[in-house]
């Protein structure tokens, strides 16, 4: 295959061939020759010509498949028909019912093996997320009487931790009853700030989240 004159298109066929190759190997199981003999000759160095490593590539990987749902939550934050508790609830249900979270729980890397990425999730959730969805939506809460703290910035960094890092079973490798335990004592401790904004759907959606994460590393 000739090198491409449009980098944004070889950054895409490059994506395409590692997401293909992620699903039907895993990640742990691809390497950077894996990904180059689907390119048609495309050569080593053009691919690290875009990715240092095959880190970044999954890092690329994952951002592309959640740059939608991402517009999706932004969405939610912005509406003007829920208060803040209710556009809380109806984050937390569209980021774990999404159904993309199935190729990011099939193709995800052991974390304990890729501390980068760990670091990655880390920033992205206390620089980004939580800054951006939940926090606008705790201060909007706390305006219109849905949500009582004193401290908005750190119970927005709270819930999300709590949520992408303890809750994830890609990180502690939890069985799918450890993850379900989790689930529900992060739900009593919303509870406690008086956030009722966890149900049986998103419980049950973890669970069927947790065993295809499980499921994969078998493989």
């Amino acid at each position: 295959m000739a090198r491409n004159k449009h980098p944004e298109e070889t950054v895409e066929l490059i994506l395409d061939a590692a997401f293909r190759l992620f699903m039907e190997k895993g990640y742990e199981h691809t390497s950077i020759q894996d990904i180059i003999s689907q390119l048609g000759g495309l050569s080593k160095g053009a691919i690290y010509h875009h990715f240092k490593s095959k880190d970044d590539i999954l890092m690329a990987v994952t951002d592309r498949m959640t740059e939608e749902s991402n517009r999706m939550l932004a969405e939610i934050r912005d509406r003007e028909d829920l208060n803040g508790r209710e556009k809380l609830k109806r984050i937390f249900k569209e980021s774990i019912c999404r159904p993309v979270q199935d190729d990011i729980f099939t193709v995800a890397p052991n974390f304990h093996n890729n501390p980068r990425i760990l670091f990655s999730l880390l920033h992205e959730t206390i620089e980004e997320a939580a800054p951006n969805y939940i926090l606008p939506i705790i201060r909007q809460g706390i305006s219109d009487g849905s949500i009582e703290t004193a401290y908005p910035e750190q119970l927005a960094e709270l819930i999300l931790l709590a949520a992408n890092v303890w809750l994830n079973p890609m990180i502690f490798d939890s069985t799918v009853e450890e993850s379900c335990r989790k689930f529900m004592v992060f739900g009593q401790m919303m509870r406690g700030f008086g956030l009722d904004v966890l149900d049986d759907e998103m419980l049950e959606r973890l669970r069927e989240l947790a065993s295809i994460y499980q499921n994969a590393r078998k493989d």
